[in-house]
């Protein structure tokens, strides 16, 4: 049975994305900041991408801190949405990591794969 509270989650995932196509070009950076996350080293991560964003000026960038993103043993984990919703998913992200998210998914639009959480998670590297 749905509860309130699973529709309640629908409705804003659903007005999450809806706002995210309305902003053409925009993204949106999610860093996860539970204890586990914080632990793993997210507020450094957080601050370095914060500074990407500024030192090259992105105005089409927004970044938020949420709690916990399910993948503990895979922190820090950043997640990243486009105009149209998509998610990318990168693990194990490292303050230095930043410079490339912005300047390679950002800027020009192609994928890190070596912080893919499907490939940490398909090769069974939780350590």
């Amino acid at each position: 049975m749905i509860t309130l509270a699973d529709l309640e989650k629908i409705r804003s995932e659903s007005n999450f994305k809806d706002n995210l196509r309305k902003k053409k070009n925009h993204f949106r950076i999610i860093v996860g900041m539970a204890t586990c996350g914080i632990t793993a080293g997210a507020k450094e991560v957080y601050d370095a991408l914060v500074h990407e964003v500024n030192l090259t000026s992105l105005k089409n960038v927004e970044i938020v801190e949420v709690g916990c993103i399910g993948e503990c043993a895979l922190e820090p984990i950043v997640e990243i949405y486009n105009s149209k919703g998509t998610r990318t998913t990168y693990c194990k992200v490292k303050p230095e990591d930043a410079e490339r998210i912005i300047n390679r998914h950002i800027l020009k639009g192609f994928v890190v794969e070596d912080l893919l959480l499907v490939k940490h998670k398909k090769a069974g590297n939780f350590e």
